[in-house]
């Protein structure tokens, strides 16, 4: 892999760890582009999600392949992967891990649950009652569980794709605000163009399974993962793209459009965001483009519209894209 060398006498500079980080996210693409057609987007959110060391929320209509390109890109990295199905009668002891006495020792073993995975694949996060979503905010937050008084750490590298459908709401439970908050990118997934869905057909029909995933290679091992995740602590920001960060969340707190305005965190999300798109052009300095390409990922989950512009029919995409517009952008 085109990591830095260890115990190399000839020092790496900033810009060739950076093109070496370029190249190596170009090798993973090119490896899910095996599988995926199109959905750019989704997985290029995924993939900078996983380096800013985020989770990231998918939302889309049933068979647009939200799951399958988590699978996949789980498939690209050497890591351990879990899939969870949150269902209506889902306890948090499924999802965490519960305490099983042992006969043979008289005590009690933990058992760990699916949760203690790297890669954890939550199917229709939103089915799961208020009881279960809450036992995610540890895990999410601290990337740890704690059962019975007891702490337990979860490996790294971690991180949540959870995936949910905006149109069905029987039998589904509204994900809480502070929930949200947690998920550093929110990923909305249309349709495939035309031609995408036809490249789908006729790749599929040369296939002899049904997305066939055991072709794939391991392009990361988690070793990799941590070190390029440190690496973009080196991506420079300047101050004024810094005040340019807060000034375009502030503005959602300002506007009467919202009723309620992206947290602190929405901050930290967008700097931390913009430092690995940066780093995937294999730049180790962020533009105000690179600010500007994640305001809607960052912020659509973070804020409320009013009652007023929900009956409009506004969406919180709209209303960030006309902020984002009225502040000005540092030369």
């Amino acid at each position: 892999m085109d990591t830095a060398p260890e115990n190399s006498s000839q020092e790496w500079t900033p810009g060739e760890e950076f093109t070496s980080f370029s190249q190596t996210v170009n090798r993973l693409k090119a490896e899910i582009a095996k599988v995926m057609v199109g959905q750019e987007e989704m997985i290029d959110l995924m993939i900078t999600a996983l380096f800013a060391n985020g989770h990231v929320l998918v939302e889309g209509v049933p068979g647009v392949a939200k799951t399958l390109a988590a699978k996949t890109l789980a498939k690209c990295l050497e890591l351990q992967f879990s899939r969870l199905q949150f269902t209506p009668d889902l306890m948090p002891s499924d999802v965490l891990g519960t305490s099983v006495f042992n006969a043979k020792t008289t005590d009690f073993e933990f058992r760990h649950g699916p949760v203690f995975a790297q890669v954890l694949l939550v199917d229709e996060i939103n089915r799961a009652p208020a009881k279960t979503q809450a036992a995610m905010f540890e895990v999410m937050e601290e990337q740890q569980v704690t059962v019975d008084g007891t702490t337990y750490s979860l490996e790294s590298p971690f991180m949540v794709i959870a995936t949910q459908n905006p149109i069905e709401q029987e039998g589904t439970y509204r994900l809480p605000e502070a929930q949200l908050d947690r998920f550093l990118f929110k990923i909305e997934v249309g349709y495939p163009s035309l031609e995408e869905e036809l490249d789908v057909l006729t790749k599929q029909q040369n296939r002899s399974g049904y997305h066939d995933l055991s072709g794939l290679m391991a392009v990361l091992m988690a070793e990799e993962i941590i070190h390029y995740r440190s690496l973009m602590h080196k991506v420079r920001i300047e101050p004024a793209i810094l005040k340019y960060v807060v000034e375009v969340v502030q503005a959602t707190r300002s506007s009467r459009e919202i009723y309620l305005g992206a947290s602190p965190r929405a901050s930290l999300s967008l700097m931390s965001g913009a430092r690995v798109i940066a780093a995937m052009a294999g730049r180790n300095f962020v533009t105000p483009e690179d600010v500007k390409e994640l305001v809607v990922p960052v912020l659509g989950h973070r804020v409320i519209l009013t009652p007023e512009r929900e009956m409009e029919g506004a969406t919180p995409a709209e209303v960030i894209r006309r902020l984002v517009d009225t502040v000005e952008v540092p030369r």
